[in-house]
């Protein structure tokens, strides 16, 4: 009886027949009796060389170790021809040597290196897209908005020790040096209180309360109309003898919550805002200058704190220190004539030359932040001819903001002097005229 797959014998069946198909596979034909396997083809750094290569006799564990770096092309010459000839006897290290060759095509995948160059705009567009950009800072607030922070930073390692510092704050009155002492708190205190002026033209909360002086009205002013009871001086005064003056650390966090408020403001406000004016009490400032004089007066102090504390510090970085030494030529001329009023300079004489605004004098300062300007000596609102010079003056720019901040007098200044000696005198005592508490 013939059984299910033909031939052999069944436990009913005779002996297969001669033309019967085999119940039991034959013998497995040798791997070179067929067409080589992909697998089989040689690395890409093998070395073809005319010369036969001897195939070395290891051991089958050695061989199996090496499919590894086989794989990789890693074998020298004659271990790959061992690996190869191997592989063609042994299914099993045949089937881990394809595994293992198609792992090392996946770590060998070409991938560009180099960026999409339209990737960053693609993930701006993105990002933007999810979510709306910071309203940036006006680089006409910039610089009081760094300046800010630079002392902030300065003030947040204090001790309870520091805070009690005793220092001098220093100015001149137009007619000779002054001085005043406090602590660095009381720095801190009277530029919070000075700030306060901006808050106030602003229609901020004023850490003065405009409601201590007699007539003052409680509520903040319209923005058209810029309210400012006190003049600087008064207002520190004021702050420093009021009862509701925080204690040290307190005062700086007052200070830096009333900066981050300005800087936020301004920022939210558009442009319009730069033009509102500030009331100093004597004197208005668009509030563009008004955040740069801020700034000036934030470096200026924080100099002075540094130094009391024997701690290095820094000046402004060029372009804002450029803008501060501008705006305080650009009060020369005022300033000049209002000593020139009081009768503490010099009389303005014109030129014969028709139509002139009057003489000039050339101001060179030197250095980072630096620049020339010509300023008029006998026209406050007329603009500096280099034509009708008559004398020059060239200075250090830090040497000069120390004179403008009444920190360095105007006969101890180091200057370079040429022409009219008069003139030259009354624009270095009118710089150091700026100066004030």
């Amino acid at each position: 009886m013939t059984g299910p797959l033909g031939g052999g014998r069944g436990p009913d069946g005779p002996d297969d027949g001669p033309g019967a198909a085999p119940r039991i596979p034959g013998p497995r034909a040798a791997g070179d009796d067929l067409d080589p396997p992909p697998f089989l083809l040689p690395p890409v750094s093998t070395v073809h060389s005319a010369t036969p290569v001897a195939v070395p006799q290891l051991p089958h564990n050695v061989l199996k170790s090496l499919l590894g770096a086989w794989a990789l092309a890693a074998c020298s010459t004659e271990e790959t021809a061992a690996v190869e000839a191997h592989l063609t006897e042994c299914a099993p290290c045949a089937d881990e040597a394809l595994r293992l060759r198609d792992a090392v095509g996946l770590l060998h995948n070409d991938v560009e290196l180099d960026l999409d160059p339209l990737l960053r705009s693609r993930v701006l567009e993105n990002c933007l897209g999810r979510r709306a950009a910071r309203i940036p800072v006006p680089a006409w607030a910039a610089p009081y908005d760094t300046e800010t922070a630079r002392l902030d930073a300065l003030l947040r390692d204090f001790g309870e020790a520091d805070w009690e510092t005793p220092l001098r704050l220093k100015w001149f009155d137009g007619r000779e040096p002054v001085s005043r002492g406090t602590t660095v708190a009381g720095v801190i205190g009277h530029l919070l209180s000075v700030d306060g002026l901006v808050a106030s033209a602003l229609g901020l909360d004023d850490p003065v309360a405009p409601e201590a002086a007699t007539g003052a009205p409680s509520q903040p002013h319209p923005t058209h109309v810029p309210y400012s009871p006190y003049s600087p001086a008064e207002r520190t005064e004021r702050f420093w003898h009021s009862a509701r003056t925080p204690a040290a650390r307190e005062v700086r966090a007052a200070w830096r919550g009333q900066a981050h408020t300005l800087v936020r403001t301004v920022s939210f406000a558009g442009r319009g805002v730069a033009e509102l004016s500030v009331s100093y009490g004597d004197f208005t400032l668009p509030l563009r200058d008004a955040l740069l004089d801020r700034a000036f007066e934030c470096w200026v102090h924080a100099d002075d704190i540094a130094q009391a504390v024997h701690y290095p510090y820094a000046p402004p970085s060029g372009p804002h220190l450029h803008d501060m030494i501008e705006l305080a030529v650009r009060q020369l001329p005022a300033a000049l004539a209002a000593r020139r009023r009081a009768g503490l300079a010099g009389p303005a004489r014109r030129l014969v030359t028709a139509g002139s605004p009057g003489r000039s004098l050339h101001l060179e300062v030197e250095g980072a932040g630096g620049g020339h300007w010509h300023i008029p000596l006998d026209s406050p609102g007329a603009i500096g001819d280099p034509e009708q010079s008559v004398a020059q003056i060239a200075l250090d720019a830090v040497e000069f903001c120390q004179l403008v901040a009444g920190h360095v007098m105007p006969a101890e200044v180091a200057v370079g002097q040429e022409g009219d000696r008069e003139a030259i005198r009354d624009v270095l005592f009118a710089a150091a005229s700026l100066s004030r508490l």
